[in-house]
């Protein structure tokens, strides 16, 4: 099931971008917490800013909706 979304003008703030991310990749102190995941899952804003990681896909996108945010997938 495709979810369309529609926006009011202004609104296109409201899409967030999901994308994996490697572990090996991040910030010392972040790896230091990711429990020996080798990835993990960003949550970026529409101007790149990462708003979160999280452990898996599906929790991107829930914590995405809960907050009124458009998830989308990033390849």
């Amino acid at each position: 099931m495709n979810e369309k979304f529609e926006f009011e003008k202004g609104q296109e703030s409201r899409i967030v971008y999901v994308r994996p991310v490697k572990v090996s990749d991040l910030p010392a102190e972040v790896r230091a917490h990711a429990g020996g995941l080798e990835k993990l899952y960003a949550v970026h804003g529409a101007d790149g800013e990462r708003l979160a990681l999280v452990r898996d896909r599906n929790l991107a996108f829930v914590l995405a909706r809960q907050n009124d945010l458009a998830p989308v997938n990033v390849h």
